[in-house]
Parts: structure tokens; C-alpha cells; sequence
């Protein structure tokens, strides 16, 4: 599974070959959680609030890379990095 960005302790991830609709993979200290891209929402587990609110804010900066990574990953394709939160 490709890793997009690391901040803080939390790592952003997708699969290759993922199913719609277009998300992504959020880990920090153990807890999981999946995010839609377009609407930001949590489909999938939690994350502690603090962890939680710092993955929207960087989601909200990188929406559009996270759609052209979702792509490239369908497509088996490897997605570029993006770059963290400072």
C-alpha cells in the first residue's frame, strides 16, 4: 500500500486497486480510519479528536492531489507524495 504523507505520527495511505468511492487511509497510534475525498467524512473507524482534526485540515489542503492519487492507484499506478502539514 503506497504511503502518501507522514505528519505527526499519522500516516496517509491507499491501496492500489481501490474500490470507489475515491478515499484514503489514515493510521495514528494504532486506530484506522477511512476518508472519503470528496466530502471529508469518516466511513470507516477513528481517530482521537487531536489526530483526527489535523488529518481534515491537511485533506482540505490536498484535495485535489488526493483525487489524482486515487486515480493513479486504481490504475495500479504509483501515486505521488504529498507533502505534510508544517
Amino acid at each position: 500500500m503506497p504511503e502518501l504523507c507522514r505528519f505527526y505520527g499519522i500516516v496517509i495511505q491507499m491501496y492500489f486497486g481501490d474500490h470507489p468511492p475515491p478515499h484514503f487511509h489514515a493510521i495514528y497510534s494504532g486506530s484506522k480510519a477511512v476518508v472519503d475525498i470528496e466530502s471529508l467524512a469518516f466511513i470507516e473507524g477513528q481517530l482521537p479528536p487531536r489526530a483526527r482534526g489535523l488529518v481534515i485540515e491537511w485533506a482540505t489542503l490536498h484535495q485535489d492531489e488526493l483525487r489524482a492519487a486515487f486515480h493513479k492507484a486504481v490504475a495500479l499506478e504509483a501515486p505521488a507524495k504529498i507533502a505534510p502539514l508544517d
